[in-house]
């Protein structure tokens, strides 16, 4: 019987928060020195408060899985459910509180973009250094080094030090020594939100590649359904630090888009987080789904939407636009609408009917972007979020199975076929 080469059984990490100082010295002297007078606290965040020390949080709690040589395995849960933790506990980063883990085997490991890069070194010392850290001689990371920077098409800046990389730069070079160097365990997290489409593309394929042909064993953290799909055979659901599902990659993908949708209809939007280049000048503050019982939408049915937003300044040019996304993270459609000049200070509640008759049923949201054009014609984006709203395109029992006139009766394929069935009119004409 063939050993695991990935084994965690029982594993639980703990963190007493607030237990070390995050200042300098001289700031954490004086944010003890307050409280011991009972004043408040000089280096403290408005709003925040101060952990009690007893205060602990669990970001694992009893994880217990294995994997097996040559296995691709996807990792995903929502934000905080410990996926990244357990991710540092596999490389050693740091140590779990109680349990154990036993890895039979090499790992290489891509936690963020540039880890275990040195900024004043080039990108070749990185890949030696990376290379040694593996454990690899100088003979065999010089037999893959060409691989390397071909794969990473770095080959131009590979003797620039990698202080001077862009984040796609980054990527590229970080990826390729950890797909390419000997290593029989591969952890990545996020490794793809970075990179242009084309690159994410050859990355999959040789993620693929290393799990089926080199047998090597993959754990592969990501929010994106799509990759999970395409490169994992087996999902492993992280909820609140515990194992929530465990199987095949359909199931797995199923049970985290059941645990994700909330039927509600209606978001306060002010306090979510805005990606950086986000210029802010206008605020998304909140969103419903009016007149409704449920964010369930019937067949050919259409949907308002309406949208609460203020201006912090004057902007010209305004345009909102909304984005209708599966479930799995695919853009479906969108829909874009002038709102034209607006003085600052002024709050405005926009109301927008969508048509969803041409997609199919199914599990989405409703994104939003508001930007402006500036003098160069050029979008600027001013506020941007990605999944505000969820809705559900119920089935239709009554419609058939396939377009009229089709010969085989098979239900519409999404992963094949995509979400969106578009209107067609046949005209056949018999010619003797």
């Amino acid at each position: 019987m063939t050993l695991p080469i990935i084994d965690i059984e029982n594993v639980t990490k703990e963190y007493r928060l607030g237990a070390i100082g995050g200042h300098t010295l001289r700031e954490d002297l004086q944010s003890r020195f307050a409280r011991m007078r009972g004043q408040e606290d000089p280096n403290l965040r408005i709003g925040a408060r101060v952990p009690t020390k007893n205060e602990r949080f669990l970001a694992l709690s009893g994880v217990s899985f294995s994997v097996q040589p040559g296995e691709a395995v996807g990792l995903i849960g929502h934000n905080g459910a410990g996926k990244s933790t357990l991710l540092k506990l596999l490389s050693r980063v740091t140590a779990p509180t109680s349990g154990q883990i036993t890895l039979r085997g090499r790992v290489a490991s891509m936690l963020e973009v540039g880890t275990g890069f040195h900024p004043e070194l080039t990108g070749r010392e990185n890949v030696y250094l990376n290379g040694a850290i593996l454990g690899m001689t100088r003979s065999e990371i010089d037999a893959k080094f060409d691989e390397i920077v071909d794969f990473a098409e770095m080959a131009q800046f590979i003797d620039t030090p990698v202080k001077r990389y862009s984040s796609g730069m980054y990527v590229k070079l970080a990826f390729s020594v950890a797909a390419h160097l000997d290593s029989e365990i591969m952890l990545m997290d996020e490794v793809l939100a970075v990179g242009d489409v084309a690159f994410q593309n050859k990355c999959l394929a040789k993620m693929s590649d290393a799990s089926t042909a080199d047998g090597r064993t993959i754990l592969y953290v990501s929010h994106n359904m799509n990759t999970i799909q395409r490169l994992c055979s087996r999902v492993v659901v992280l909820e609140h630090g515990k194992v929530a599902y465990d199987g095949d990659t359909a199931g797995g993908v199923a049970h985290y888009l059941a645990m994700s949708r909330e039927p509600h209809l209606k978001a306060d939007l002010s306090t979510l987080e805005r990606p950086r280049k986000c210029r802010q000048s206008v605020r998304m503050t909140e969103a419903e789904l009016p007149g409704r019982e449920d964010n369930v939408a019937q067949p050919g049915e259409s949907l308002r939407f309406r949208l609460r937003w203020k201006t912090e300044q004057a902007v010209s040019g305004l345009t909102m636009r909304l984005y209708v996304c599966h479930a799995t993270s695919v853009p479906v459609a969108f829909s874009s609408v002038p709102l034209g000049d607006c003085p600052a200070g002024e709050t405005h509640d926009s109301e927008i009917t969508l048509d969803l008759s041409g997609i199919i049923p199914g599990s989405y949201y409703i994104g939003c972007d508001l930007h402006e054009i500036d003098s160069f014609g050029r979008a600027v984006r001013q506020d941007f979020l990605q999944n505000v709203l969820p809705i559900e395109i119920a089935d239709d029992p009554s419609a058939p199975l396939t377009e009229p006139g089709s010969v085989d009766t098979v239900r519409w394929n999404h992963s094949a076929w995509g979400s969106v069935r578009l209107p067609a009119e046949v005209s056949d004409h018999r010619i003797d």
